[in-house]
């Protein structure tokens, strides 16, 4: 009780404790530890209040991390991430790049050659070759070509180190937001990465491939090197590869010469050559070359005044094909450089014959006759070779348009020459011993079953060689080469420049055996140059592009093929042709030209070959398909072209005659001795060699007839009517003209 009432007197003094004595006080162990709990708790409850305010900022601090929180996660993660894919990345070039050769032992293939194809003075024909054109520098070619391209292709190409990653994302951004590929994110580097060592294929080992062999490009090369590379590699279009190529094709110019509505034409191609072609759709061509302009416009490489001029001018409209015959000459050329030089491993210039300006007169006037009546006479095509006395080819066309037809008609088609033949059988019969004035009966003639008819269907009884071979007197042909023999007439055409094979037999005289107009025209040559052999050519020299020359013709040392008084009689005989037969058409005023018409069977074919002492030159007209023109002969549509291109080809040339004439007037000649009594062929015999059998030891006789005149006996039945009913060709011979 005691104690308990002490510790009550102590309680309501505990608040106070500076009135109490500490040596008068006497506290119980459980009294000091009640005092000691008692003194803990009351700071706690003092406490209290702060901590339910730093609860309350904890829980806002906790609600405005969340954000923060996310953000700093996403950061992390995609550090993490990043890390991870640049490893990953890493390992793939790692990967991909070890696939792929040393790259010490990496090259710039080798451009495929290009041939280079020059006229006589230097002028550009054509260029052929895989490219289609020469590379070209920079500083050679215009350059709003460079500018062009790379305002559209690569507007940081002198600032990237191969690849563009800001192109690259744009293009992505693009693409997404458009949901389509609208822009692509390869720098002109990667192009020609791909271009040059890679398949077109779309797949991750090709683009790793892509960047490594850009960031050797970009190492190997300067900005200009690799971008001269680029655009004289890159695709334009309808098989046109480079600037040059690309130029020729769509402007008929030099990629130097190119202005700069065509060099944003050209730069607009590249995003789709084939479908962009002008030749395709000149009209999507010139919308995207608009495009261009503005790029150019704005990465500053044009003033606003130059892009309104480009703008005005007219739009391109290229032919689907080269156009020009030229062409037919540079495809000619091509056929022979391998045949001269072997496989083609390096860019060659060729320097041909072909005079360009008389190229193009020579097109002018097959083009002008086919336009005034080709329609009328049913006469679709037309071909002209043009040679000098060199047997050089200064002009050749091989059909009405080269961008319709590619064909070339003057040197790979084979046809009947009809009556244009007729000289060499001539020449034939004087170097045998006749003469212009040797006298003949034109009268019905048969040859076994053969009966040669004149065009006209007329006989005019006695008449000259001369006279006979300017009216293409069949019956008089015929009776020659039954005189001298077939064989006789292949060999001297052969030894003149024919180089195609003859059938020996008679309807020879009348042109039956197949030629080209190449070879057809320089067999006449010898007639104008005096009588040497004129071997057709087209290339003078071919030399590698530093000047190495590989070929040079030899064809000026030519052998004598005719004597000199064969060719002044057959001058004198051809000139009348012109004057007073069948070539009147041909008539070339102030000069003396000469030559020989031919006309096969049911009109199928016509053609006229003549020549004066600088040119000699033939003409073709016809159909491909071999239908009939309406009675055009060699004298008509051939002489008249004939005539229209040698007037324009000796416009300002001083005349001068042709060899063994003067003025025009038939040379002198002696009358033809008659044959040698003891002739040892029968009539049959000559018979059969002509139509390349035999009569020998087949015990057939025949009598020649008597000739009261004392002339020549020609070796067949002539001056009989024929039967009513008779075979009148043989081989589907011609009819002359």
């Amino acid at each position: 009780m005691a104690s308990r009432r002490k510790s009550q007197r102590i309680e309501p003094s505990f608040d106070n404790e500076d009135d109490y004595d500490d040596d008068d006080l006497r506290i119980d162990e459980e009294d000091r530890v009640t005092r000691t709990a008692t003194r803990k708790a009351k700071p706690a409850k003092r406490n209290a209040a702060p901590a339910r305010r730093r609860k309350r900022s904890g829980t806002r601090r906790s609600q405005s991390g969340g954000f923060l929180g996310a953000v700093r996660f996403l950061a992390y993660w995609c550090i993490v991430l990043g890390i991870w894919g640049g490893m990953g990345v890493g390992a793939l070039v790692l990967y991909y790049g070890a696939q792929m050769p040393s790259a010490k032992s990496w090259s710039i293939p080798a451009r495929p050659p290009n041939v280079k194809i020059v006229a006589r003075d230097g002028s550009p024909i054509a260029n052929r070759g895989t490219t289609g054109g020469e590379a070209l520098s920079l500083e050679q070619m215009s350059p709003y070509i460079p500018q062009a391209v790379i305002a559209i292709e690569d507007r940081r190409f002198y600032s990237h180190f191969g690849i563009d990653p800001l192109g690259l994302a744009r293009a992505m951004v693009t693409n997404l937001t458009t949901g389509r590929m609208v822009q692509g994110g390869s720098t002109l580097t990667q192009q020609l990465a791909k271009n040059l060592f890679l398949s077109p294929e779309r797949t991750l080992e090709r683009k790793v491939q892509e960047v490594l062999l850009s960031f050797w490009l970009e190492h190997k090369y300067t900005k200009d090197e690799i971008l001269a590379m680029y655009l004289n590699r890159v695709f334009f279009g309808s098989n046109a590869y480079g600037v040059e190529a690309a130029s020729r094709r769509y402007f008929n110019k030099s990629a130097r010469d190119v202005n700069l509505g065509e060099a944003a034409m050209l730069a607009g191609l590249l995003k789709a050559p084939s479908r962009l072609s002008p030749a395709r759709d000149p009209e999507a061509a010139e919308a995207r070359a608009q495009v261009v302009l503005g790029t150019m416009r704005e990465a500053g490489f044009v003033t606003d005044r130059e892009i309104t001029t480009a703008m005005s001018q007219a739009p391109t409209r290229a032919k689907s094909y080269w156009s020009g015959a030229e062409h037919y000459a540079a495809d000619l050329v091509m056929d022979q450089v391998p045949k001269l030089v072997g496989d083609i491993t390096e860019d060659l210039v060729v320097e041909t014959t072909i005079d360009l300006d008389l190229e193009k007169k020579a097109d002018e006037a097959i083009t002008a006759i086919i336009d005034a009546e080709g329609d009328k006479l049913n006469a679709s095509q037309a071909a002209l070779v043009s040679i000098d006395g060199s047997g050089a080819i200064r002009a050749l066309v091989g059909g009405r348009d080269y961008a319709t037809s590619q064909f070339d008609r003057a040197s790979k088609a084979k046809r009947q020459p009809g009556s244009a033949f007729k000289p060499f059988v001539f020449a034939a019969a004087l170097e045998a011993g006749r003469s212009p004035l040797s006298v003949r009966n034109d009268a019905p003639v048969k040859i076994g079953k053969w009966t040669p008819e004149n065009y006209d269907q007329k006989y005019r009884g006695e008449v000259t060689l001369s006279s006979a071979l300017a009216n293409s007197l069949n019956t008089i042909a015929a009776q020659l080469v039954m005189e001298v023999g077939p064989d006789q007439v292949i060999k001297l055409a052969h030894r003149l420049g024919i180089e195609s094979e003859m059938q020996a037999n008679a309807s020879i005289a009348l042109g039956t055996s197949e030629v080209t107009l190449v070879e057809l025209t320089s067999a006449y040559a010898p007639f104008m140059n005096g009588g040497y052999k004129a071997t057709p050519h087209i290339i003078r020299r071919i030399s590698t592009a530093a000047g190495n020359v590989l070929y040079e013709n030899t064809y000026d040392n030519p052998p004598r093929v005719l004597e000199p008084e064969i060719v002044a009689m057959m001058n004198g005989m051809l000139m009348r042709v012109i004057t007073e037969g069948t070539g009147k058409n041909a008539k070339l005023p102030g000069w003396q030209p000469a030559g020989k018409s031919g006309t096969t069977q049911s009109f199928r074919d016509a053609l006229f070959v003549g020549y004066t002492s600088n040119l000699t030159t033939g003409v073709w007209f016809g159909n491909d398909d071999g239908m009939s023109m309406k009675k055009v002969t060699g004298g008509g549509l051939p002489a008249k072209a004939w005539s229209r291109f040698m007037v324009a080809a000796h416009e300002g040339l001083s005349p001068s005659p042709l060899f063994g004439t003067t003025g025009g007037d038939l040379p002198v000649v002696q009358a033809e001795p008659a044959p040698a009594p003891d002739e040892p062929d029968t009539l049959a015999e000559m018979v059969a060699r002509a139509l390349g059998t035999s009569t020998r030891g087949a015990g057939a006789e025949t009598q020649a007839p008597e000739n009261d005149g004392g002339l020549p006996v020609p070796p067949a039945d002539v001056g009989q009517q024929p039967p009513a009913k008779r075979r009148s060709t043989l081989l589907d011979v011609l009819i002359g003209g």
